[in-house]
């Protein structure tokens, strides 16, 4: 069993009414995910779900910073989260399916994380490597080659 095994939460055993849950997503946690931008990173957060007969809403806010690659220097650099989701699951009449048997939080946590990271990584201006920047600069094209010009 997985340390962040007690984040999944059966909701067949989970009487009726609102439950609080607080979630720690640190380095063990992203390091032990395969193929992820995430490097390393401290998250806190909390899920208050209100569990219903036939549905249930969930609210998650997500608080923490992350470490990703920068696109230009590719040195590690911080991204901050901060970030309040609320999800809404209920029974669709016509298929009469019942609710989900368990929600994975540190998962659902992960994943609002995760589309919450600008597409684009880079350091503010003068804050990437040094010497990366210097390289960069030495590849730059300043001029167009004779074929470019139109």
């Amino acid at each position: 069993m997985s340390e962040h095994d007690h984040y999944i939460i059966d909701l067949q055993r989970l009487p009726i009414g609102t439950h609080s849950f607080d979630i720690q997503l640190n380095n063990d946690f992203f390091a032990s995910l395969e193929k992820t931008e995430i490097l390393s990173g401290e998250v806190a957060a909390t899920a208050v779900l209100n569990l219903r007969e036939e549905d249930y809403t969930l609210n998650i806010a997500v608080h923490g910073t992350v470490f990703v690659v920068c696109d230009r220097c590719l040195d590690p650099m911080p991204i901050d989260i901060d970030v309040d989701d609320e999800m809404i699951d209920s029974i669709n009449d016509d298929a009469a399916e019942p609710l989900n048997d368990e929600i994975d939080l540190s998962w659902l946590a992960y994943e609002i994380v995760s589309i919450n990271i600008p597409l684009v990584h880079s350091h503010q201006a003068g804050e990437c490597n040094k010497q990366m920047e210097l390289l960069l600069h030495d590849h730059l094209c300043d001029e167009l080659e004779p074929d470019e010009i139109v």
